[in-house]
């Protein structure tokens, strides 16, 4: 499958519906009541006011200062933009926000500033330093860059980053050291070729110097040539790596060089170049989007080569989003005046330490790996880690209080690893791997109600991202009208009318198959053939004969009319009886999963624990570790109701088939989730100290309202239903469903595909004839 880059429609419409932007502010304390007012702003505010006059140092015990990070910039070297200005900036410093919000739990104003003269620029920095816990300096072009930074961390008590210097650095650093270490050789020795010389290369090289290499080991070149020691353009930290030889070219340097590290532009660097290195070379090519040479062109020609790159779609990603949201994380907790290049050097060192640990296996699971360990196509760990929050970030803050630069010290480091890990959800993450795990083996996947808006919206977001192959059922006029009105492109799409007259053959051989399995269930022959025009059993039929994976459908009908044509065609599992619906919540504590939502109206005990042994089986695909309540009104007998007792009696048959399984119940919803007052009042519970994951409601009703509520008030999103118990992937959507709901529905169905179908390469997936689009 080529992959697409975005297209501006879907990025600019990302941007402006809803409220425009990406970032919003969110109160941290009741504001519903007079009192919650009058306490929030005048008067009760002047109590912590006055608190802070007579101990400035209380603004961190009274306002949001100590998680609070400026990401500031003026807009003059903006990605690949260039000098775009502020206001151009400014989506690009809310997107890093952003990422400082879902990696780290760090809140995030951006500041675009309209000042281009340094010193002016430092000035207007200098004066916000009461705001804020720490400065993150982003897009500023050189050599500005460098003074602005200088002058900050000179003159501010709270750290200050330049990212676009330092994020590269530290990354490519922990890559280094773990790359020297598996070609066996020494930093003091080896000869390092660095192409490029601005801002981020400067700190690569001092970084680098740090961890032991030697100035006199360096040729660096920039975009007029090698830097040699009788030019006259060169700078203080230029001057440092100058070299005798002024007609040294980038050819000549790479022969017998140990390290190549290219921060400059795509293409520079030949196969030829690659070959002349010494043994057991190194090649970080960080240009981007294209490396200095892509890493096929490098490995063909060298099978001793360790490399990386600036790109996800290779190994070795060199990715900042390593290094800035854990460090200062890390700083913002001790209260560091600085940045330093210890605490640098700390993050270096445990971003290395990690990559040479067992990889969880939710990271296997993002990447499609059965087992990612150490080596030369790991050298450093993958972005989508959850490990990295509590690993960099006690390393950084520890660094900080050992250099002196920390004004709060901490005193427990397995509580704060703990209290780390509780800051973010897994619900960011987890969507994050099911995209990425789908996205390495894509699959064919139907969908029935093709001729609406939000499918084809999804649709076409699903191919370019390379996440599934979309096969289209509907009137071909139609859906094509609806995507040139809208913009939706879906050139290359197969569009399949199951009323068409080029699918009367094709009806004929599906209704054949269809007769011979409900013949005596109801159906007689001409029923059979009439069936098939409709888009859920023709689609269910494309599912059954293997031309499809998958197929979601629902949004447009009823939860009986879409389910009953995959029961009747695909049916259910060999062990399974009865199927189930469950519904997975993305909540600010993490994933939620609820069942039986859609199916079952009042199971009996016996069913309720088939139910809850499907969800099981479930969860664990999501590579979590299933950890359920069976929910009742009652607590372990508290009442001794029929209703309580079926409840008590299935969690004792679970418990009977699966003795592994961490269930308990029955019990109230409100003692599940909170594990302190189950801890005092039912210590003997094999749910103390077990975050719930799973509920499991005692009937339909029960199960229905608690989800509903739960996404509506609770403002939690909803994947699902989810079905389970199928032999196949046929997924039903809620009434109304959202794009970003259908999207996340697909990215299940077809992990599920990959589950339940056969493995094979997306080539041989693809439909004949479709999938003809080209890679932009």
């Amino acid at each position: 499958m080529q992959k697409k880059q975005f297209r501006k429609e879907e990025a600019l419409d990302y941007h402006s519906s809803g409220r425009p932007g990406k970032i919003e502010v969110v109160p941290t304390k009741e504001a519903k009541t007079q009192r919650d007012l009058s306490l929030a702003y005048s008067p009760g505010v002047a109590e912590p006011c006055k608190e802070i006059m007579h101990n400035i140092e209380d603004v961190y015990k009274y306002t949001a200062k100590g998680n609070l990070v400026a990401v500031i910039t003026n807009g003059t070297a903006v990605l690949g933009l260039g000098n775009i200005g502020p206001e151009a900036a400014k989506p690009v410093m809310e997107g890093k926000g952003v990422l400082f919000k879902i990696f780290a739990d760090i809140d995030v104003f951006d500041i675009e500033i309209n000042e281009k003269d340094p010193e002016k620029f430092v000035q207007i920095v200098k004066s916000l330093e009461p705001t804020f816990g720490g400065i993150n300096l982003e897009d500023i072009k050189a050599p500005e860059c460098f003074y602005i930074e200088k002058q900050l961390r000179a003159s501010l008590k709270i750290p200050v980053m330049h990212d676009d210097q330092h994020g590269t650095a530290i990354i490519s650093s922990a890559a280094l050291i773990n790359a020297l270490e598996l070609q066996r050789k020494k930093i003091d020795r080896v000869k390092f070729v660095v192409n490029g010389a601005g801002a981020a290369a400067v700190a690569c090289i001092k970084l680098y110097l740090a961890l032991g290499a030697r100035a006199g080991n360096f040729i660096v070149f920039d975009k007029d040539g090698v830097i040699h020691k009788n030019r006259t353009d060169l700078d203080e930290d230029s001057l440092m790596f100058a070299v005798e030889k002024a007609d040294l070219t980038l050819e000549k340097a790479m022969k017998d060089a140990d390290v190549f590290v290219g921060l400059s532009v795509g293409n520079t660097v030949t196969q030829e170049m690659i070959k002349s290195m010494a043994k057991k070379p190194i090649v970080f090519a960080m240009a981007n989007p294209d490396p200095e040479i892509t890493y096929e062109m490098a490995m063909e020609v060298r099978d001793d080569l360790i490399m990386a790159t600036g790109r996800s779609d290779f190994p070795n990603q060199v990715n900042n989003v390593l290094g800035f949201p854990f460090i200062f994380r890390g700083a913002l907790d001790v209260r560091a005046t600085q940045i330093n290049e210890a605490m640098k050097l700390a993050a270096v060192r445990a971003l290395a330490e990690l990559a040479k640990t067992p990889v969880p296996d939710i990271v296997n699971m993002a990447y499609n790996e059965k087992n990612i360990s150490f080596g030369p196509l790991y050298i450093i760990p993958k972005p989508l880690d959850p490990r990295l929050l509590s690993t960099v970030a006690p390393a950084v803050a520890k660094a900080a209080i050992e250099s002196q630069v920390a004004q709060a010290s901490i005193t427990n480091w397995d509580t704060y690893a703990i209290e780390l890990n509780k800051r973010l959800g897994l619900d960011n993450q987890l969507i994050r791997v099911l995209g990425s795990k789908a996205r390495r083996d894509p699959r064919r996947l139907v969908f029935a109600e093709a001729d609406n808006l939000k499918i084809l919206k999804v649709a076409q977001i699903l191919f370019d991202e390379g996440v599934a192959f979309p096969i289209l059922l509907g009137n071909k006029e139609r859906i094509h009208s609806i995507a040139a009105i809208n913009k939706i492109e879906i050139d290359g799409l197969p569009i399949v009318d199951p009323r068409s007259d080029d699918q009367k053959e094709r009806r004929k051989n599906y209704a054949e198959i269809f007769f011979s399995k409900r013949q005596r269930r109801g159906f007689n022959k001409y029923e059979s053939q009439k069936i098939m025009r409709d888009r859920n059993y023709f689609g269910c039929m494309m599912v059954e004969t293997g031309e499809a994976d998958a197929m979601i459908s629902g949004l447009t009908k009823n939860y009986p009319d879409t389910i009953r044509p995959a029961i009747e065609i695909i049916g259910t599992e060999d062990d399974v009886k009865k199927i189930a619906g469950m519904y997975l919540l993305l909540t600010k504590k993490g994933p939620l999963f609820l069942a039986d939502t859609t199916v079952n109206f009042n199971p009996t005990a016996e069913e309720l624990a088939d139910i809850t042994l499907l969800v099981a089986k479930e969860v664990k695909h999501f590579n979590l570790v299933p950890r359920i309540a069976m929910l009742s009104y009652s607590n372990f007998g508290t009442s001794n109701s029929p209703e309580a007792r079926l409840v008590a009696r299935a969690t004792e048959i679970v418990k009977q088939k699966d003795p592994d399984l961490i269930v308990d119940g029955e019990m109230q919803a409100s003692i599940a989730l909170n594990s302190e007052i189950l801890r005092e009042n039912y210590p003997f519970s094999s749910l103390v100290d077990q975050e719930v994951n799973t509920l499991i409601f005692p009937n339909l009703a029960a199960g229905n309202v608690a989800y509903n509520l739960l996404k509506e008030v609770g403002g939690a999103d909803a994947i699902g239903p989810i079905l389970l118990g199928m032999k196949k992937p046929v997924h039903v959507l809620q009434l109304g469903s959202s794009v970003r709901s259908i999207y996340n529905m697909a990215l299940v169905a077809v992990i599920d595909a990959q589950i339940k179908c056969a493995s094979s390469t997306s080539e041989t997936l693809r439909p004949s004839g479709a999938w003809n689009r080209s890679k932009k």
